[in-house]
């Protein structure tokens, strides 16, 4: 066992996603919290807060500064959060400019609106691979759907229905999970900019003005601060558990198929003490990630209880939910994709 199957050498093989882990690397975190220093710097300055030529100097370390991960790794020790040394480690890098950097802004803001930044990434890549598996079902239909196939209910035998029958169960919550993750991505991830307790008191009157121009420069929706509101945290977490969720019922259905011979499913699963063995591994993994997300939405539902203007027990939470939820859901659209591409027969004719 391991602490971290996503990016163990060997494990995340099994049970981890490349392309949406890295979005929780640490290089792609500090790229996306600076991200959001230089887009505040540019609204502020555009709003006459900050002089221009400080909002260009911030915008400059994005190619010249390089993080002391070991000095952030005590000081968040120390701290609680990473942004404290971090600002002071970009203030030492920008010199005169220094005390214009996250002006009126707080830990929160830089590190809510950084993973905004991140997860609409990890939502275009969860979008692209949903319509991905909608096509590889209707591909399964078109080859099997005529076959008949022994309809159970309560695991046992019904009545007779055909492929397409069972297929056309798999398929729905998959169209609207990609609808779903396409409106989600429409509406946008909120900004978060709140500042100190919430009232962007430094700002004055130029608050809103400068929290939409954030927004815009970021890419996010411009909402008033969630510092403490966590519905969009669970709402997220609510649609990586209905992903897989929904691709452990596929890979339940297809691993008793394989069971009952109705569904032949190539590419390994071999057994070290019985090679005549094929077993359905990625239609087993299906099943566990599913799993797995369904018992970290419940912490996710404690997390949203942040104590006043702001939590740091609840907002630590999260950080080590929902990361992991977001690449069950990357593993487990990677490993169907896998999966259907694999079956070889389905039906009973």
């Amino acid at each position: 066992m391991t602490a971290s199957v996503s990016d163990h050498p060997i494990l995340s093989g099994l049970l981890g996603d490349v392309e949406v882990s890295v979005q929780f690397s640490a290089a792609v975190e500090l790229q996306a919290m600076l991200a959001f220093e230089v887009a505040l710097a540019r609204a502020e300055a555009d709003e006459g807060l900050i002089p221009a030529d400080a909002a260009d100097a911030i915008a400059g370390l994005a190619e010249q500064f390089v993080a002391d991960l070991d000095a952030l790794n005590q000081a968040t020790a120390r701290d609680g959060v990473i942004i404290p040394e971090l600002v002071r480690q970009w203030r030492v890098a920008l010199g005169e400019h220094a005390s214009h950097l996250h002006y009126g802004a707080t830990s929160q803001d830089a590190i809510d609106s950084g993973l905004m930044l991140r997860l609409c990434e990890v939502l275009r890549i969860l979008a692209q691979r949903l319509g991905m598996l909608i096509h590889a079902l209707d591909a399964l239909a078109s080859r099997f759907g005529p076959q008949p196939l022994m309809g159970r209910t309560r695991m046992q035998a019904a009545i007779e229905i055909t492929v397409a029958d069972r297929i056309a169960s798999w398929r729905l919550p998959l169209v609207e999970l990609r609808d779903a993750v396409a409106a989600l991505s429409a509406a946008g991830l909120p900004v978060q900019f709140g500042g100190a307790a919430g009232t962007l008191e430094k700002l004055g009157p130029s608050a809103v003005p400068v929290r939409s121009r954030l927004a815009a420069a970021l890419g996010l929706a411009d909402r008033s601060q969630w510092h403490s509101q966590r519905g969009i945290i669970t709402e997220l977490g609510g649609l990586f558990a209905r992903i897989t969720g929904s691709l452990g019922k596929i890979g339940q259905d297809l691993a008793l198929m394989a069971d009952a011979g109705s569904a032949v499913l190539g590419g390994g699963g071999a057994s070290s003490a019985m090679p005549h063995k094929r077993n359905p591994v990625k239609a087993e993994v299906l099943v566990t990630l599913a799993r797995f997300n369904a018992v970290q939405i419940s912490g996710l539902h404690q997390a949203m209880v942040h104590e006043q203007e702001r939590s740091g027990a609840a907002w630590t939470l999260e950080w080590m939910l929902l990361p992991q939820m977001a690449v069950a859901a990357g593993a487990s659209t990677r490993i169907a994709a896998e999966l259907l591409g694999s079956v070889e027969q389905l039906g009973e004719g």
